[in-house]
């Protein structure tokens, strides 16, 4: 079987970050994970996934604040967001910016794996840049 793209897991959380990894991978996904968006710009990697997975709320730069980032930059990586504490304007900011999804941890694997399946397709369909 071979493999499918990289994804990208951000959360300062480790255990957040190894249940992501593992369920991510058991979907057949090559997977790296950082503590960090800090510790994600450092890899010198950001062509290399296909989506990103990012926890909204972290120390240092936020998930939608790398998106932005990225997206100055004229990456449009899709991204999943994940948050312990939803926000109705950091939602709708998120998914303004071309978020594929935003959701409430814990959440549900199913809608990871919806998220996942829908990057995959914006990513076939030549929309990531």
């Amino acid at each position: 079987m071979s493999k499918l793209p990289p994804v990208a897991v951000i959360d300062d959380d480790a255990s957040v970050r190894a249940t992501t990894d593992s369920l991510v991978r058991s979907l057949g996904y090559i997977v790296n994970t950082f503590a960090s968006a800090e510790e994600f710009l450092r890899s010198n990697r950001l062509d290399d996934f296909f989506c990103v997975i990012a926890d909204v709320q972290m120390p240092g730069m936020s998930g939608v604040e790398l998106q932005a980032q990225l997206l100055s930059q004229g990456n449009h990586v899709p991204f999943i967001f994940v948050t312990a504490f939803p926000n109705e304007r950091v939602c709708a900011q998120a998914l303004g910016a071309g978020a594929i999804c935003y959701l409430t941890k814990p959440f549900d694997g199913d809608s990871l794996i919806q998220g996942l399946q829908a990057a995959l397709k914006k990513r076939e369909g030549g929309t990531r840049k």
